[in-house]
């Protein structure tokens, strides 16, 4: 195997109950695997996050991405974005969030982003760990120890974000690299799945539901039925052979022991 990663994945995505337009967009497709939730109303937000994910699309069909590979993409996302707020559509803005394959040394790892409150998750081991951190009010009052997690749930201004792709935001990327190992599965969502399903029951559906494809199809259906206020988007993605070191790769049930701390890019510390 000359990649460094090979993942298998699935993808699920929903209107919602109480919204007649999917500003939603994804792309799930090795070594890429985005989810965009647009914003601006009045179609602008459906633009918007189609027009970002429509850059990364080129990216398929390679083995592994580097972050500039990342950082170049993204910076021809904004300007897509800008020329459509140039157009007509004065308020269009996305989130970014997800992860790509990338390398470091020839060994597999996870290359994680996220730019406004969309969600990128890692299940490993039974433990569901939240990667990125949301650019958003209620965050920032988390951080401070104005709000608890729990609260935060029904908290009114849950839905105001602190940067976007467009939107009049400015705001950077933040980035984490990590290694991959046989048996990570990958979660990259919209909020309309994380406002409606706790985390108990994201954790227990990655745990036995053992398709990606029906991974993703669950938890979208869960959200739909916990009130669906949202669109929902929702990518599984499992790594099923990992390069441990040059010339090997780690199949099956054999797991590389070694622990090896993820590292935060541009600020994006855990």
């Amino acid at each position: 195997m000359s990649a460094p990663l090979l993942a298998s994945s699935g993808a699920d995505t929903h209107t919602g109950r109480r919204r007649s337009l999917n500003e939603d967009a994804h792309l799930a497709a090795a070594p890429v695997f985005l989810v965009a939730d647009g914003m601006g109303g009045h179609e602008a937000g459906e633009r918007a996050s189609a027009a970002v994910i429509a850059e990364f699309t080129e990216l398929i069909g390679r083995e592994s991405l580097a972050l500039d590979d990342v950082r170049q993409a993204l910076a021809r996302a904004r300007l897509a974005v800008e020329q459509l707020e140039t157009i007509n559509a004065s308020r269009a803005g996305t989130t970014l969030s997800g992860v790509v394959i990338s390398s470091v040394d020839g060994l597999g790892y996870w290359l994680a982003m996220n730019i406004g409150d969309s969600r990128t998750y890692r299940f490993a081991d039974g433990e569901l760990e939240q990667i990125t951190v949301d650019h958003s009010v209620i965050q920032e009052l988390i951080d401070l120890g104005e709000l608890t997690p729990e609260t935060a749930m029904t908290d009114s201004r849950r839905n105001i974000i602190t940067r976007a792709i467009g939107g009049g935001s400015s705001g950077d990327a933040d980035f984490w690299l990590f290694p991959a190992e046989i048996g990570d599965r990958m979660l990259v969502c919209s909020d309309g799945l994380t406002s409606e399903v706790p985390d108990a029951r994201i954790r227990e559906v990655l745990a036995h539901e053992s398709d990606p494809q029906r991974a993703a199809a669950v938890l979208t259906a869960d959200a739909v039925e916990a009130g669906g206020r949202d669109n929902i988007t929702v990518i599984v993605v499992d790594a099923t052979a990992v390069a441990s070191r040059p010339g090997a790769v780690v199949l099956s049930d054999e797991v590389d022991d070694a622990t090896r701390p993820r590292e935060a890019l541009n600020g994006g510390a855990r």
